[in-house]
């Protein structure tokens, strides 16, 4: 009667006593690697230029306003770090600025070559789907994904060379939505677009890894507090006689609420962005969330669609339409 449970532990502890045998690989040493970011002027990205600067990584800097503070603190980080970090102009919107970050880079590699790029730049919004203009949608999609697109394309040459790393930032809400519709239809498509690139980097010895954080708003800032009364002024006058002011109000105040509750650090989220470039192994994703996101995620990937769409129906059920 203990034959068939006996011979279920022996499959169960045979693998795991082989992987105990396997050799340890060699933890990745950074010194000589460069990585380029995205987005450093402020959140993960700016944090993470810090931390792979102190790590010993030679680190590309790029910065949408490069004469900003963000960019300002990098470079007094910068001044004592013999030169490892750089700071240059990327918005990730403008081919020349992405092809002349790839020659700034190929113009001061160090000697083991370019070992990591860190699609980090993003930007977020509030409102539903009707309230928002063509333009801020197209806005969207350049920076949040086809800016990502720009990058990858840009500097997968010298990545499949030196069989390196790519991180992207992307976001439970990739998953689900409550109030930034757009913000989470750019993040979905990154995330189909790294498992298609995820698949065909492999051959070429590249890792490709997605980063999903939870709601970091507090200290990224990526999205701040939102005004109602802007938000109704800007609405279209069809868009106001299917709405009206209170909602749009209760609404914000929701939004709102949430954004509060974001965590005030981020150094989680860079951990797992280092684990990603520094790992022998790393994860092809790492969500970084509270338990009750990573709660919602395992509820939309595994249950039917009608659960979802009763529970976050549930949670706006206090905002009604007058």
């Amino acid at each position: 009667m203990w034959e068939a449970p006996a011979l279920l532990l022996l499959v169960l502890l045979v693998p795991l006593a082989l992987l105990a045998r396997l050799p340890r690989q060699a933890a990745l040493q950074p010194a000589g690697r460069a990585v380029l970011i995205t987005g450093c002027d402020s959140g993960f990205g700016h944090l993470l230029a810090l931390r792979l600067h102190r790590l010993g990584f030679t680190v590309f800097a790029g910065c949408l306003c490069p004469g900003g503070e963000g960019a300002r603190r990098l470079l007094r980080e910068a001044a004592s770090g013999s030169g490892r970090l750089r700071v240059l102009p990327l918005d990730v919107t403008r081919e020349r600025d992405v092809a002349a970050a790839k020659e700034f880079v190929l113009s001061n590699l160090p000697e083991t070559g370019f070992w990591g790029l860190v699609n980090n730049a993003g930007i977020s919004t509030f409102g539903e789907t009707g309230w928002l203009p063509m333009e801020k949608y197209e806005k969207f999609v350049d920076v949040n994904l086809l800016g990502c697109i720009r990058t990858t394309l840009a500097f997968l040459p010298l990545l499949r060379k030196y069989k390196g790393r790519m991180v992207f930032m992307s976001s439970v809400t990739a998953y689900f939505t409550l109030g930034n519709g757009i913000y989470s239809m750019t993040k979905a498509a990154i995330e189909k677009f790294c498992d298609a690139l995820r698949l065909e980097m492999k051959k070429f010895g590249v890792l490709v890894c997605v980063i999903q954080p939870g709601n970091y708003a507090r200290s990224t800032n990526v999205q701040p507090p939102v005004n109602a009364e802007q938000i109704w002024n800007e609405l279209s006058e069809e868009e106001k006689a299917a709405y009206n002011k209170e909602y749009v109000q209760e609404r914000s105040d929701f939004f709102n609420n949430i954004l509060k509750e974001g965590c005030t650090t981020g150094h989680e989220v860079v951990d797992a962005m280092v684990d990603a470039l520094m790992s022998p192994a790393p994860k092809a994703r790492y969500m970084v969330a509270k338990l009750k996101e990573k709660l919602l995620v395992f509820i939309c990937t595994v249950f039917p669609t009608v659960v979802m769409d009763s529970i976050l129906s549930y949670a706006l059920s206090k905002v009604k339409l007058t």
